[in-house]
């Protein structure tokens, strides 16, 4: 697995919900999607393209290893853990569920206590 520097916050395992488990109702997600995504210790949401790093397309319940790179990234300086949970929504919709797997952004890195 490669890993590009530069825009990328963060790498993650993502898990995409079937359509009978509330999940998206297409067949096809292709890399470079968007969706919204949440983290567990706020409520505000931020956009993140999700670059698929071993396949180009996924599928409903199909688990993937991404590059993810936040709108806003600004706003979660000193938040981010690796192995921190994370949901992923169109609109109120969550149509996945992911796990930081390695932080590339070191703002983003929460200072350990």
């Amino acid at each position: 697995m490669s890993i590009t520097t530069g825009t990328v916050d963060f790498v993650a395992l993502l898990k995409y919900r079937t359509t009978e488990q509330g999940g998206r109702n297409s067949q096809v997600f292709n890399s470079g999607y968007r969706p919204q995504i949440k983290f567990p210790f706020s409520e505000m949401q931020t956009s993140g393209q999700q670059k698929f790093l071993d396949k180009d397309v996924v599928f409903p319940g199909d688990t993937v290893t991404a590059e993810i790179q936040l709108l806003s990234p600004d706003f979660y300086e000193n938040e981010l853990t690796e192995g921190m949970g994370f949901e992923f929504l169109e609109g109120s919709r969550i149509i996945g569920t992911g796990e930081i797997k390695q932080l590339i952004n070191q703002r983003l890195k929460k200072a350990s206590r």
